[in-house]
Parts: C-alpha cells; sequence; structure tokens
C-alpha cells in the first residue's frame, strides 16, 4: 500500500509463484485493480516477468502434509460438519441437530475456541513491513503462506487492506499478524492509523485495536505494530508474546522490541 497515493495491490490464493509480495506490487504499478485471486493472479505474475510456474512445495511441507493426513487431517478448520475424525468429504450437520436448544452466546464462544488453538507462532509466518523515506512518504506490505492446515481456497488478513497493514502518510501506519480470520473482521491496522489520526498516540492505538478483538475473541491470538508519520513506533498483542524490529538512519544495527500480552 501506497500511503501518499493509498493505491493499493495485492493478490491471494496464489499458485506456483513464489513471490507473492512481488505480484502485489505489480498489481498495484500496472492495474487499476486492487486484488488478484487464484489461477488468474499466478497467469497475471508470470505474464509480467515473475519466474514460474514452480512446484512451491518442499520435502519438509510434503512430510508435514503426510503426516497430517495419516492423523485423519486433524487438526483442520472445518465446523458444524460430519464426519468430525475424518479427511471428509464434509457434509453440514443435521439442521435439526444444529436447532437443538437456542443459539446462546456460550455455544458460539465454545466454537471459536476449539478453533482459536490452531494458531501460533509455529504454524503461519506472516511478514508485515512499514517504511518511511526520507521525504515522508509511507509505504507498507504484508506477505504470508497462510495458515498450516487451512481449508483449499482460503483467504486470509494479508492481502486485506486495513486488516493486515494500512498506510496513511498524513497519520502513519500499521502492521499485524495472527489469526487472520478473526483480526481481518475488525480491520485492526485500518483501526490503528484512524485512531492515530484523531490523536492517539501509536502506543494507546495499537492496544485499543487489540482491545477490541479481545472483547468478542478473548483466547484469539494476534498482534499489531504502529508507527506514527514522525516515526514514534509501538506495539500490541494478545496471546502470545510479540516482537517486531525497528531500524532507522541513525540506528547502527536493527534493534528488536518485545511486547507481553
Amino acid at each position: 500500500m501506497n500511503g501518499a497515493t493509498m493505491e493499493v495491490g495485492a493478490v491471494a490464493a496464489m499458485r506456483y509463484v513464489k513471490d507473492g509480495i512481488k505480484a502485489a506490487r505489480l498489481v498495484m504499478q500496472h492495474t487499476g485493480h486492487t486484488l488478484l485471486v487464484g489461477e488468474q493472479a499466478s497467469a497475471f505474475a508470470i505474464s509480467m516477468g515473475l519466474p514460474g510456474p514452480t512446484n512451491l512445495s518442499s520435502s519438509e511441507s510434503v512430510q508435514k502434509w503426510s503426516k497430517w493426513k495419516e492423523n485423519r487431517c486433524q487438526p483442520n478448520f472445518w465446523k458444524n460438519i460430519v464426519p468430525v475424525d475424518s479427511c471428509g468429504p464434509y457434509h453440514p450437520k443435521d439442521i435439526a441437530e444444529l436447532g437443538k436448544g437456542t443459539c446462546s452466546s456460550a455455544n458460539l464462544m465454545a466454537a471459536v475456541e476449539s478453533r482459536s488453538s490452531h494458531i501460533g507462532l509455529h504454524n503461519h509466518d506472516t511478514i508485515s513491513m512499514a517504511v518511511i523515506d526520507k521525504e515522508g512518504h509511507i509505504a507498507v506490505g504484508t506477505s504470508t503462506n497462510g495458515a498450516t492446515y487451512k481449508i483449499p481456497g482460503r483467504v486470509g488478513d494479508g492481502p486485506i487492506a486495513g486488516s493486515s497493514s494500512y498506510a496513511d502518510d498524513e497519520v502513519g501506519a500499521c502492521g499485524a499478524t495472527g489469526d487472520g480470520d478473526i483480526m481481518m473482521r475488525f480491520l485492526p491496522c485500518y483501526q490503528v492509523v484512524e485512531s492515530m489520526r484523531l490523536g492517539m498516540e501509536p502506543t494507546l492505538a495499537a492496544q485499543d485495536a487489540i482491545k477490541r478483538i479481545a472483547r468478542k475473541f478473548p483466547d484469539f491470538v494476534g498482534a499489531v505494530f504502529a508507527i506514527n508519520k514522525n516515526g514514534l513506533h509501538a506495539g500490541a498483542c494478545h496471546g502470545w508474546t510479540f516482537q517486531y524490529s525497528v531500524r532507522s538512519p541513525e540506528m547502527e544495527d536493527v534493534e528488536v522490541f518485545t511486547v507481553f500480552p
């Protein structure tokens, strides 16, 4: 995302092309669109000169997938389906069974709790970055391989402007990581930037965005970093200890900041 022009380029569910973040930038630079997905996103990226089609599987990922299949595809992100303890094909539970009793908030949160355990430090690989140049222009980008064991076709918060990242030269920027399926429902980075626009310091803006999510999903795992146009930065997290890195021209090396929930 270009914080000067508010242009955004994104790709999602793109297979056979390694450089997703480069493809996203090509969408921003060479089309009037914001988001391309699936096979056509891959075709676009290759037509614009990125290497592909390429087999992106590694021996490690194939081995991990094989063990998951041997474990009857557990854990996974399906809910309210049958059969539960298998690799499918899956079908919705009988409507009559789902309709027994009342749809209480306790029942709803039980479903949330059972899926939040799938997200943690070792099963996703999001990288989000914000950069301020010497003229004060701000850019952000986010790249991710998605959540391990995701359902094919799933799109997370990575390519969603305002969720995984957001920038505005007049205010500052934000980046996010964690349970994207939950976080994208709140657009936390848009919230952070707008809070800073209204006068909040980065620390309070980041904490407020995370608290809004935690009030509805107390077991979610996620974090954001916030930086204003003057370079003041902060982070906030829930469900894990979060680290982010900072480098400025005055610094000899990258400095790592640790944020506790």
